[in-house]
């Protein structure tokens, strides 16, 4: 199939895939998966609805065909599937994939890493809100402390993984923790982004008087590091990336909620039950999964894939309104990933 390049009506092209292979977490943390909402008999997809590895493997297939360069895997949490390094070898050896990395809270990267290194991983992203265990148990709901992930995390350094830390700030819970975590990245040369707590989903409660902005962040950290601000890698780069002076080691900010970057998303989403989705903060996906099990043609396929990127005008950071926050349905990231 001749690679071609898909724009949206906004003219933004599709550059970036994230798949969640799986909808469930072995966390129930306060931001995506509560646990007075996600309890023990919570009902998770059955295994007949996720998506089968050779079905992810075809989308992806047709998803590069058409410009994606950059594939994340996410969950839930990933590495719950079965046999996921099988699938990261499959993507990896498509051609014209550029870059294959996957989001991770970190607990089973000293299980994986070094298998998923061997299949073609390039780096991982781990979730880490916290270096204080007693709250960070809090966050994940199961009392996990936060040496397994330290654990996960040098497993993937020394693997050969590129590691990168996704830290959530939300006001009173964990903003006290911003500058330990920027020094202990700092210190250990590990990227760090700060990610502006975020209206995703109907579950987590969201309120915009929890979010610490990117600038209050920006400007706390000033008073400990001098910051020079680092250029977009390529066009859609999310986070706005700094580099403590002196150093090769970066911080950055994704700040979806006070500085919107719509205009430049080229980012879809496959959910666990094989639904597109064209928004993190999408209520209502487009179904490919029952498509293509209707036995349609690799061209059927991307001609329904071209036909949903085209005809997308998303740009709800943009909108947002205390309304449209309260009002709007949006699937859960449990489902979709980050």
């Amino acid at each position: 199939m001749e690679k071609t390049i898909i724009k949206d009506q906004l003219n933004r092209p599709l550059r970036d895939l994230r798949i969640s292979v799986i909808d469930r977490c072995n966390f129930r943390c306060t931001y995506c998966m509560p646990a007075e909402k996600f309890g023990p008999d919570f009902a998770f997809l059955p295994k007949s609805e996720l998506l089968t590895y050779e079905e992810i493997e075809r989308l992806a297939k047709i998803f590069v065909s058409l410009g994606v360069e950059k594939i994340r895997l996410t969950g839930g949490e990933p590495l719950l599937r079965k046999d996921l390094p099988t699938l990261v070898k499959k993507l990896s050896e498509i051609e014209g994939l550029k870059d294959i990395g996957l989001t991770t809270n970190g607990v089973l990267l000293p299980k994986f890493a070094k298998e998923l290194k061997e299949a073609g991983l390039l780096r991982v992203n781990v979730s880490l809100d916290t270096l204080n265990s007693e709250l960070f148990g809090k966050i994940n709901g199961r009392g996990v402390g936060v040496d397994v992930i330290l654990e996960g995390i040098k497993a993937a350094q020394d693997a050969g993984l590129g590691v990168k830390i996704n830290m959530v700030v939300k006001k009173g819970l964990n903003d006290s923790e911003i500058v330990p975590m920027a020094r202990f990245c700092k210190e250990q040369g590990l990227q760090l982004r700060f990610i502006e707590y975020m209206d995703v989903g109907s579950t987590n409660g969201w309120k915009m008087d929890d979010v610490v902005t990117k600038k209050e962040i920006y400007e706390l950290l000033k008073e400990h590091y001098l910051l020079e601000p680092v250029d977009p890698a390529y066009f859609g780069e999310v986070a706005k990336r700094y580099r403590y002076e002196g150093t090769n080691v970066d911080v950055g900010f994704i700040p979806s909620v006070s500085e919107s970057f719509c205009s430049s998303c080229t980012r879809s989403r496959l959910s666990a039950n094989g639904q597109i989705f064209t928004c993190l903060f999408n209520g209502e996906g487009h179904d490919i999964k029952e498509f293509m099990r209707k036995d349609v043609t690799d061209e059927e396929i991307a001609d329904r894939i071209t036909s949903i990127w085209s005809g997308r005008k998303d740009r709800y950071s943009d909108e947002r309104t205390e309304e449209s926050v309260k009002t709007r349905k949006k699937i859960e990231m449990s489902y979709i990933g980050g």
